[in-house]
């Protein structure tokens, strides 16, 4: 089974790194994966998007990801100008780097009926800020989308960051990730309780 993910961002947020280190981490629970981005020589700010496969078989697709069993959406700017759920697969995972949530958002009628644990907002930037500095939500948001797809383990996304990252950037993003982990989890569960009861 192929679990396909598209990330969109905008140029100078890491979507490109974001999909290389997802991949990374689905190879080092020896799954196969494959990352690569789709776009030209769109400046700093403009559109981006890269994707992710992940599959206990090799990938032999090269095309990109048309229909997508989940989304990682680094700008909330991006919703009402790209139509980023295109092709987005029924009941799929959605996570939106925001602190709204999907009403304020303006979008939760696209989603009447969807799972609610399948879709959460996480304040990545914010997160970013606080244990790394800067503004790049793009590990975070790869922690945040492990606790509610669970395509990926936390561990594997740690073990990704020091791949790509060393010394206080990988320690700064490894706590952030933990903090998105843990808040995605916490929403998820939420959903979870309140549809039970």
């Amino acid at each position: 089974m192929m679990f396909q993910v598209r990330i969109h961002g905008r140029g100078g947020q890491g979507c490109v790194t974001g999909a290389e280190m997802l991949s990374i981490a689905a190879f080092l629970e020896d799954k196969h994966a494959q990352a690569f981005p789709s776009f030209g020589s769109e400046r700093t700010g403009a559109p981006v998007v890269a994707f992710c496969r992940i599959s206990d078989r090799e990938i032999r697709l090269r095309e990109p990801i048309m229909q997508p069993d989940g989304l990682i959406i680094q700008d909330p700017t991006l919703l009402h100008q790209v139509d980023v759920f295109s092709g987005l697969r029924p009941d799929g995972f959605v996570l939106i780097n925001s602190k709204k949530n999907f009403d304020d958002l303006g979008i939760s009628e696209r989603f009447g009926g969807w799972h609610h644990a399948h879709l959460c907002t996480v304040p990545a930037t914010e997160i970013a800020m606080e244990h790394i500095g800067r503004p790049l939500p793009n590990a975070i948001l790869l922690a945040g989308f492990a606790a509610m797809s669970r395509a990926v383990s936390l561990e594997s996304v740690h073990a990704a960051i020091k791949d790509k990252f060393s010394g206080k950037v990988a320690a700064g993003n490894i706590a952030a990730a933990s903090a998105a982990y843990d808040f995605v989890k916490k929403e998820k569960e939420d959903y979870e309780r309140a549809e039970t009861m």
